[in-house]
């Protein structure tokens, strides 16, 4: 699949998406900022990434966490999977979430989330008067239990 990107100028020398390994589902994007930034512990903040996307219909991008950067600092992609829809032409931006108690510094370049191309359906819905039953039916929250 091939997907339209352009580079705004502010990313002008920052490398496009890439899969890190041969096995990688998403790809390392990069932070697009002039100067670092500080994401203060238990704060959020929207990071540039100099890039813009045309998704085909029946796509999405979601943008998730790198799992280096939530283990090792406790930042983390918040509203993750976000969602970047196909007829969005903006900026892709990552809103990055603190939850350490350790200020974290974002640089130019830094790798901030991956992204993963993902295929969806658009459904219509059928109003029902009720749904068939299942053997879990309404349970949820844990009815499942705990163990196998």
């Amino acid at each position: 699949m091939t997907i339209p990107i352009s580079v705004l100028p502010h990313a002008a020398d920052l490398p496009l998406p890439f899969y890190a390994t041969e096995g990688s589902a998403g790809m390392d994007i990069h932070a697009a900022v002039d100067e670092p930034l500080t994401l203060a512990a238990g704060k959020v903040i929207l990071v540039p990434t100099g890039l813009s996307v045309a998704i085909p219909v029946g796509f999405e991008i979601q943008v998730r966490s790198r799992s280096g950067l939530a283990a090792k600092n406790g930042v983390f992609a918040l509203n993750s999977p976000g969602t970047i829809d196909s007829d969005y032409r903006g900026e892709i931006k990552v809103i990055l979430a603190n939850f350490s108690d350790a200020d974290f510094h974002i640089e130019r370049g830094m790798r901030i989330a991956q992204l993963v191309v993902a295929r969806h359906e658009h459904i219509h819905w059928e109003l029902v008067e009720s749904l068939d039953s299942t053997s879990r039916s309404a349970g949820g929250f844990g009815s499942t239990g705990e163990r196998s």
